[in-house]
């Protein structure tokens, strides 16, 4: 989670110290900026301007982010304009080392997240114009259609069983008991969806897994950016469309603008219930994690409450047969 931890002086004179040596930049004022979910976030401001400056202490996501850099710097200079161009170091390196943490730094955006449905149509000229741009050979993830996410989280599940009972401990274990049934149910799907999806390996772009968490309108000139790109995956489009894709505008719009930018390819319904299912494991493990390490109750509570988003998608996907629509 950003900045969960408080830093003292120290720390921050060691991170301007360091970012003055590394980067050449000498900074006025340094600030918390909550963006992202992993990492700690701030906000530099310069002489010279404004920076966006992230650490990543996480050891299982800290490669994700590192080899991401390549792939945002390919982006830049394929001509893309709505991604916040990287700083390189002084040894023209797109990243540095500071305490432990992958450190990088960008240009700061002024802006928002305003996501809405009225959003998707730029959203999706985005991620589509990504597409035409991707390039083979990065050091990332390639998806593989898989039931490991399932897995994961009912390792978690036995890590959390053989905790000391607590009276958090024993909440959460409740909750978790409560739904025993549709996450048995689910995890079935999952594992036949990524049987149905495996072996074909066609239509993989860059992706960015979470675009509509990412949409961020400029303050100035009202210009959209897609930012975070930390996730940066060999995909299907459907990585990128699962989000919306529970209503059919959404997916007649995903559609028309694949086409629009020459990608001959339509969403097929079986990879995204894949995706559905597979998010749904995926988010549902990062909270028990974050509870496993952090003692966090919140996002697992909200998780099964009414109305969170994931029950529509869901549905979707719980009326997803063998066979595309």
């Amino acid at each position: 989670m950003h900045n969960t931890i408080h830093r003292d002086e120290k720390y921050t004179a060691a991170l301007l110290d360091h970012i003055r040596a590394e980067y050449g930049i000498d900074a006025v004022v340094i600030m918390p900026a909550a963006r992202g979910y992993y990492g700690e976030t701030w906000k530099l401001t310069a002489a010279c301007g404004s920076y966006f400056v992230k650490l990543d202490y996480f050891p299982r996501h800290q490669h994700l982010f590192r080899n991401s850099l390549p792939v945002v710097q390919h982006l830049c200079d394929s001509g893309i304009d709505f991604i916040p161009v990287g700083v390189k170091t002084r040894g023209e390196k797109l990243f540095s080392c500071f305490n432990s943490a992958v450190l990088g730094v960008f240009e700061w955006l002024d802006g928002e997240n305003l996501e809405t449905d009225d959003t998707k149509a730029a959203e999706y000229k985005m991620v589509c114009k990504i597409y035409t741009h991707t390039k083979q050979g990065f050091d990332i993830p390639t998806i593989h259609f898989s039931d490991e996410m399932a897995a994961r989280f009912f390792g978690l599940l036995e890590r959390l069983k053989a905790k000391p009972p607590t009276k958090e401990v024993e909440m959460v274990k409740k909750l978790l008991e409560t739904h025993d049934m549709e996450l048995a149910r689910r995890a079935r799907r999952l594992s036949r969806f990524a049987a149905l999806c495996q072996g074909d390996d066609s239509n993989f772009f860059i992706t960015h897994g979470d675009a509509g968490g990412n949409f961020f309108v400029a303050k100035l000139m009202g210009k959209s950016y897609l930012v975070d790109w930390d996730e940066v995956m060999y995909a299907p489009p459907e990585r990128d469309a699962w989000v919306m894709c529970c209503h059919s505008w959404a997916r007649e719009l995903f559609n028309k603008t694949l086409k629009a930018n020459g990608i001959l390819y339509k969403l097929c319904s079986k990879r995204l219930a894949f995706y559905i299912y597979h998010m749904y494991f995926l988010y549902l493990s990062e909270f028990l994690d974050d509870f496993l390490q952090f003692g966090i109750t919140d996002s697992i509570e909200e998780y099964f409450g009414a109305g969170y988003f994931m029950e529509e998608r869901i549905r979707f996907a719980d009326g997803v047969g063998g066979e595309d629509e």
